[in-house]
């Protein structure tokens, strides 16, 4: 299993709109083979910030989901971004 987390910092005043913008992305996303889970949401306690959450079956799964490629628009509009990849094995359900 492979997760994707980190955050994305936006101008504080264009944080919704850039939010309501990746609805579609993560639509698509859920949709996707392979895709577990896919969340993007606005941070509680930083206004420019916004917290990513993926999770993935394999390295196969993400990378046909990533070819794709962010919109150009939505990625100039991110400020900074630390996002890392984490490779999960031996899961066990609660």
């Amino acid at each position: 299993m492979i997760i994707i987390a980190g955050k994305l910092w936006v101008d504080a005043a264009d944080r919704d709109a850039y939010l309501a913008g990746c609805s579609e992305v993560v639509e698509r996303a859920r949709a996707a083979a392979g895709c577990l889970d896919f969340a993007l949401s606005a941070d509680l306690s930083e206004p420019d910030r916004i917290n990513v959450y993926e999770r993935w079956e394999t390295d196969e799964a993400l990378a046909r989901f990533r070819e794709a490629g962010p919109d150009p628009q939505q990625a100039a509009r991110i400020r900074d971004a630390e996002v890392s990849r984490y490779r999960i094995s031996g899961v066990e359900s609660p």
